[in-house]
């Protein structure tokens, strides 16, 4: 079947020319219009949508309403969205018994299973949604490590709770316990703050792991500008999901890749967003991994001179005032 020689995409450079082009695909054709696919979207440059979407606790939860937007991008500028899911560990209910042990391995299990799907589906492009703290280096290490055209998604934070007259974050409950324990609280006020502090899905509300790598995802160049900042809840998040899904179009028409984003100056320049933000050390841990995936020597060591030599410029929790 002749490629469509008025796109803008040239179909005959793209992975998935493998599953749509010529007679001997017809099988791999079939299958898509099991699908609902027509003739027009099969040809279409495949974009993988892919989510960690999932019920173990709120970060991920409105990720699935999210993609459906991403989606949305793709088709208005003639793309065909592929959405997928893959695992997460959240820390915030894996924490405090056995389950931490799965938590650090889950962030290679995700990097992992979005690899092998689309090399697996010869996706052309990535837009990955994450909303937890081990699922977001995991994505955007796929994306680095994959190195096709790829935009990166936060899914949001949650909004604050409010526990008589004051905002208040998980952060207030796991220090609740604490009053509990030392006879502060009661077990009607510690009841009372657990079930207003979470008021609404998205990541824990302070510069913690999550908000830290989508402070990073914004930093190194993966996310758009500005499209971390809206909390989980918010309708507005859509139109940031949306205009992704454009751009990873206008991505594979320039064959701009994450490794020409992601370099030794833009993880420098993430590590010092974190410090000045005083976001969460784990980012020791995932600015590595991240830069071994672009093929980048950055260490440990290096992220600590930064951290060391970088001011501390925002009041926000967990060691300053404000939620994030």
């Amino acid at each position: 079947m002749p490629l469509d020689e008025g796109s803008r995409f040239d179909k005959s450079r793209l992975p998935s020319r493998h599953v749509t082009e010529g007679p001997s695909k017809a099988p791999h054709r079939s299958f898509y219009y099991a699908m609902g696919m027509t003739e027009e979207e099969i040809h279409a440059p495949l974009v993988g949508v892919a989510t960690c979407w999932n019920e173990a606790a709120p970060c991920n939860i409105t990720l699935s309403r999210q993609a459906q937007a991403v989606k949305a991008g793709v088709k208005a500028a003639d793309g065909t969205p592929r959405e997928f899911t893959t695992i997460t560990v959240t820390d915030g209910i894996a924490m405090g018994h056995q389950g931490m042990k799965a938590s650090l391995v889950s962030r290679e299990v995700i990097a992992d299973s979005v690899e092998l799907t689309m090399r697996g589906h010869c996706y052309d492009a990535l837009v990955g949604l994450a909303g937890c703290d081990k699922s977001l280096p995991g994505m955007m290490m796929a994306q680095v490590r994959l190195n096709v055209p790829s935009i990166f998604l936060y899914g949001g934070a949650i909004l604050p709770g409010n526990f008589r007259g004051q905002n208040v974050t998980i952060q207030n409950v796991f220090e609740g316990v604490g009053k509990h324990a030392s006879g502060e609280f009661s077990d009607a006020d510690l009841k009372e703050l657990e079930e207003c502090a979470c008021p609404s899905g998205g990541a824990c509300g302070g510069q913690f792991t999550a908000n830290t790598m989508a402070t990073v995802a914004e930093a190194i160049g993966l996310a758009l500008p500005h499209s971390c900042s809206a909390p989980a809840p918010y309708l507005s998040r859509d139109a940031y999901c949306e205009e992704a899904g454009r751009q990873v179009m206008n991505l594979i028409e320039t064959g701009l890749r994450p490794r020409d984003i992601v370099t030794r100056k833009s993880l420098e320049n993430a590590a010092r967003v974190v410090a000045a933000s005083g976001g969460s050390t784990n980012a020791g841990l995932h600015l590595p991994a991240i830069a071994h995936e672009a093929g980048i020597d950055f260490d440990l060591l290096e992220i600590a001179e930064i951290f060391r030599t970088t001011p501390y410029i925002c009041d926000l929790q967990p060691g300053g005032q404000y939620v994030a």
